[in-house]
Parts: structure tokens; C-alpha cells; sequence
């Protein structure tokens, strides 16, 4: 069951589409590419003073059901 992500809006007319988090302007990915280089949670909160730590939370909980139902079969090559 889909945990409603109520933080997290698509809306064509801000930021040409991409996820943000409600009332800003600050996108997902933004978020994801903050944490994925190291930075803390509390270093994007302290980055973004406007965002509250749900924020954060939710952005990784949106990204992992993106993700969640798509897959791809990558070749492996043969041993030998």
C-alpha cells in the first residue's frame, strides 16, 4: 500500500514538472543528489532552512516508489 506522500507535489507550472516539495521550489532531486554526495540530513535542512526534516524523509520515500516498480534486466556476460 502507497504511505500518502503529502509533501511532495508535481505540478506542471513549477520546475518544469519535477517533484518539489510543496510550497518551495526545491526539488527531489535536489534533495536525493545533496544526500547521495554525503551530505547529512541535517546538512540539507541547514542548505534549505525553509524545509522541515518530513520533508527530506519524504522526498527519499518518494523517490523509492519511482523506483519501486520499475526494473530493468541488464545482460550478463557469459562466462567461459
Amino acid at each position: 500500500m502507497m504511505e500518502k506522500l503529502d509533501r511532495i507535489t508535481v505540478d506542471p507550472g513549477i520546475c518544469l514538472g519535477q517533484p518539489t516539495v510543496r510550497g518551495t521550489r526545491i526539488t527531489v532531486s535536489v534533495i536525493l543528489k545533496m544526500l547521495a554526495g554525503g551530505k547529512t540530513v541535517q546538512d540539507v535542512l541547514e542548505a534549505y532552512p525553509e524545509l522541515h526534516r518530513e520533508d527530506v524523509y519524504q522526498a527519499i520515500k518518494y523517490a523509492a516508489w519511482v523506483v519501486s516498480d520499475q526494473f530493468h534486466l541488464l545482460p550478463v556476460p557469459a562466462r567461459g
